[in-house]
């Protein structure tokens, strides 16, 4: 799944929802289920999500949306740390923005 967002410390709650296509309150959903979403709460309590709260969310979604995960699994396979998977993700997202990338130019040449 490739999310176009631009580099930047923090991103809103808006932001990253319409980004993933869901709702805002999915997000704030799953932030309260995983434990390894923590996003800035600024004075007002609005979300600030960073790079890292972004890349987390990538797979839990890769996980639940596209693999069909349970949140318990979700849960459980993430406390497992399986590296393995982990890193399939992560070249599987490199690659797609690679491709994303490859799309943009052709349409412009």
């Amino acid at each position: 799944m490739y999310i176009d967002l631009p580099e930047r410390r923090y991103y809103s709650i808006g932001e990253v929802a319409k980004a993933f296509g869901v709702n805002t309150s999915l997000i704030r959903f799953w932030e309260k289920e995983f434990d390894v979403l923590k996003p800035k709460k600024n004075a007002k309590g609005n979300r600030k999500f960073t790079p890292e709260d972004i890349k987390n969310l990538k797979f839990i979604f890769y996980l639940v949306k596209e693999r069909g995960f349970t949140l318990e699994g979700a849960k459980i396979h993430l406390k497992e740390e399986k590296k393995e998977t982990l890193n399939n993700f992560e070249i599987i997202s490199k690659l797609e923005s690679i491709k994303n990338q490859l799309i943009k130019i052709k349409e412009h040449l």
